[in-house]
């Protein structure tokens, strides 16, 4: 069986063969959370991509180090702190607690490192210290600034040039900047914000330069896999290829790979619309396997409408593929041939499912391939499924995304004094079957 895997570079936009730093061991760095909320399952779908393939890569024979991290320093997180009047390190931990505990509940393996950037301020002043010393970066009333014109390449990842992303950024007017495109790599503290001891005075680190450091501490200056939502490529991952090759004058990472974004109900999830569905909501109501199946019977790089249609159509393949049973027990199949296949040409999960359904259900796998779908529910992280109720615990999840919408909706209605709007909003809440419980400026819903 061919072994070359071949995984789709969007560094530099074409599938190469993968050629792995240190002989039979893949490192991979995937930006983690910013705990600030719960996990949404734009959060899922990310680590469900990265844990299968790191599983599949452990299933070839390699050994992976594999490097997740939370940022638990953050304005959201400050700002979080500030409204439920709490320390913000309350905020992170109780956040990170619960993004570890929904990954497990995913079926998600854990990283072998998960560092948070409060742990690792030593390495990112360090770094910061050398990114200076190499003439990239200046310091203006305390916050260290990044200077994106000295490093030559900027802008290779995401395929601009500074003019185009110039004419395509919103920038924010900071007289501390020399340059608008320049970027905090160290922060002063505001007044009653977390802050650490620097050369430049208290203050704390600016988002790009955690990976960096992070990554270079468990990794070194060269690895092999970087991963992350598409959403990161600009200007997060360009940002950390110039501040670290800066540094070291070697490629950051082979290998960049980028998982596509999920829609819900055929809308671009987001916080303006109402429309998050958290982790733990979706698993109240679907099992993880309909979930992880949902998410892995796309490849990874294409978007996800994540819907209670979608979902029930998973139910019901798994279901009648529950019933199947072998027609010819001798009968010889290339089932693990076929769908190890496509897991090499750039982990193509949907392929492979889609080998994993048809063999099944044509009856083809006999009790002597038990074993060959045993490996492959294992790589898939969905082992153990047929043993499992499966089937959802509500009939629709769509419900209770739009009555989050209406809430959203009637609330604007509600500030902007359009009480007609808003009365209708109740009206479809009832029609739903749904009352609506306005107490103490925030609105709450329960069943008719």
């Amino acid at each position: 069986m061919n072994k070359d895997l071949y995984i789709y570079n969007s560094l530099t936009s074409q599938k190469e063969l993968f050629k792995e730093t240190s002989a039979n061991e893949v490192s991979i760095y995937v930006c983690g959370p910013t705990v600030y909320s719960s996990s949404h399952m734009g959060h899922a779908r990310s680590a469900i991509v990265f844990d299968t393939i790191v599983r599949f890569l452990k299933f070839i024979g390699f050994k992976t180090n594999y490097v997740r991290n939370f940022t638990d320093i953050d304005d959201k997180i400050i700002n979080r702190g500030i409204e439920e009047g709490v320390r913000p390190e309350d905020i992170a931990e109780k956040y990170k607690t619960e993004y570890i505990e929904d990954m497990e509940s995913l079926g998600c393996l854990q990283p072998d490192f998960q560092p948070s950037v409060s742990e690792n301020i030593p390495e990112i002043i360090s770094l910061i210290e050398d990114i200076i010393k190499k003439g990239f970066a200046y310091e203006k009333n305390g916050d260290v600034y990044f200077n994106v014109q000295k490093f030559n390449g900027y802008g290779k990842l995401s395929k601009q040039s500074i003019d185009s992303i110039l004419v395509n950024t919103r920038l924010e007017i900071n007289p501390n900047k020399n340059f608008g495109l320049d970027f905090a790599l160290w922060k002063t503290a505001k007044e009653n914000e977390p802050y650490w001891s620097s050369p430049w005075g208290k203050g704390r680190p600016g988002w790009h330069i955690e990976c960096s450091a992070m990554s270079r501490k468990y990794l070194g200056e060269n690895f092999d896999i970087h991963g992350g939502g598409r959403d990161l490529i600009f200007p997060h991952h360009e940002n950390e290829i110039a501040q670290s090759e800066c540094v070291s004058d070697k490629k950051f990472a082979n290998y960049w790979m980028h998982n596509g974004l999920i829609n819900i109900n055929k809308e671009k999830m987001s916080k303006s619309i109402g429309n998050i569905i958290n982790i733990r909501e979706g698993l109240k109501l679907w099992n993880k396997n309909i979930i992880r199946t949902l998410f892995l019977t796309h490849h990874y790089r294409t978007p996800v409408d994540f819907s209670s249609k979608k979902l029930e159509e998973i139910e019901k393949t798994l279901l009648n593929t529950k019933k199947r049973v072998p027609t010819n027990e001798s009968l010889s199949t290339k089932f693990k041939e076929l769908w190890v296949s496509a897991m090499l040409d750039d982990f193509n999960t949907a392929k492979a499912f889609g080998y994993y359904f048809k063999f099944i259900n044509d009856g083809s796998l006999s009790p002597e391939t038990d074993s060959e779908v045993s490996e492959f529910e294992e790589t898939m992280g969905i082992s153990g499924w047929r043993d499992e109720n499966i089937q959802s615990k509500k009939d629709t999840i769509v419900d209770e995304v739009r009555i989050k919408q209406i809430i959203f909706e009637r609330d604007r209605a509600r500030k902007d004094k359009n009480w007609i709007k808003a009365d209708e909003l109740r009206y479809e809440a009832e029609e739903l079957g749904v009352k609506l419980l306005d107490k103490e400026g925030k609105t709450t819903w329960e069943p008719c």
